[in-house]
Parts: C-alpha cells; structure tokens; sequence
C-alpha cells in the first residue's frame, strides 16, 4: 500500500500535544509531528524552515500546520516538494492578520510582550477572572509546552513581521468561524469549522480529522 505521510507542525509555543485528537488510518497516512527547534542566533524565517524541512526524509507527504506552524509550513514548502500545504487556525499572508497584529508589526509592540513569564502560566491563574479564563489558562499550561524565551521571542517577532504579501492560490485552508486570535472576516478562501474557535485543532479534533482525510483521498 503506498503511504502518503503527513508531516504536522504546531502552533506557537506548542507541542505535540495538540494533535492527540487527530485520527487518520496510520497504515495509509502515518504521522509525523515536527516540533519546534531552538533558533539560532539572527537566524531568519526562511533558514529556520529550511532546517525544518531537511527533518522530512519521505518522498510523498503533505504539510499540516497549525497557528504560526501554519505560517512555518508555508515557508517550508519552497525547500520541500509537498503533495499539498494545509494550514489550520492560521494566515495565508500577512493582509489576513488583525488590525492589533499589523499595529504590532508598526509599533513594535510585540517586543513588550513579557515571555520570561510564560514558564510560569500556572501562576497566571491567581490573576483569572471566571471560570473561563482559568478553564483557559489550563489550556495553555497543558498545550504550551515550550517555554523557551529565545524561541518565544523569536517566533512571536517571525509571525508579526511575516512579510509574505500574497496568498498562494494553492494553499488549503481550515478555519474556525470563531476564532478570536485569526477572526475569519479577515480570512479569505477557507473551509469553515462552524463552532471552530483558535483551539479547535484540540476541542474539534474529530472534524479536522474528516477535513484531513478528504484532502489526502484527493491530493495525497
């Protein structure tokens, strides 16, 4: 049986975890996540991906990213020859960020942004307000594995500086009608998730999974 293997790679600050709710036939489409690496010192984007993309050893795969591993695979794909690029909670260009991203971007606020203290997310929950906050700072504390400061810096400043200008045409898009990190009037040409928040990937594991296997019965 000829295998198409797919190659996942997480949202920021993310690991593998997130994709414990992806089921696919493992005989036919064997999974392999890609986790984040230390970047080097001024190392740009585009040379981080290719690292990334000399981790892939098969020949016939597709690219699944999710967040800024969505924004990754996009980058990945020009040292690489996918079957297909799917993307998942995630931008196809920097016109489909929010209007506090591309202020971010002019303003450099991002650089404000206190990484140090995400190695300690648990202690966040003292500060949360309802049962939802905390039920969400959970969330993080169980899916944001990757507390590394030098990596948080650099992918916090890589995904608001990300300077591709036009969407490739060629790109699968899944995204969630609620997510509130990428919210979808800014996103173009996608297949919605109804009920799909920027999460999803986790609480919605089951329907992604189906949207994965119709795109690898057609492309893979």
């Amino acid at each position: 049986m000829k295998q198409t293997h797919v190659y996942l790679v997480p949202g920021l600050a993310a690991g593998k975890e997130i994709f414990r709710n992806i089921k696919l036939p493992d005989e036919k489409y064997p999974l392999h996540i890609l986790e984040w690496m230390i970047p080097e010192k001024r190392e740009t984007i585009q040379e981080y991906a290719k690292r990334m993309a000399s981790r892939i050893m098969e020949d016939h795969f597709i690219l699944v990213g999710v967040s800024f591993g969505g924004v990754m695979v996009q980058e990945m794909e020009a040292y690489l020859k996918p079957k297909k690029v799917v993307i998942i909670s995630s931008v196809k260009s920097r016109n489909e960020l929010p209007a506090r991203l591309k202020l971010a971007r002019k303003t450099k606020a991002y650089k404000l942004v206190p990484t140090s203290l995400v190695s300690n997310v648990s202690d966040f929950t003292k500060f949360a307000i309802g049962p939802r906050t905390k039920k969400r700072l959970r969330l993080y504390n169980e899916y944001l594995s990757v507390r590394n400061k030098t990596y948080l810096d650099w992918a916090i400043q890589q995904m608001v500086q990300w300077k591709r200008e036009k969407a490739s045409e060629e790109i699968i898009h899944i995204h969630g009608d609620q997510d509130a990190v990428f919210p979808i009037q800014n996103i173009q040409n996608a297949k919605i998730i109804e009920g799909g928040t920027h999460v999803m990937i986790i609480n919605k594991g089951s329907k992604i999974s189906q949207q994965l296997l119709n795109i690898l019965e057609n492309y893979g």
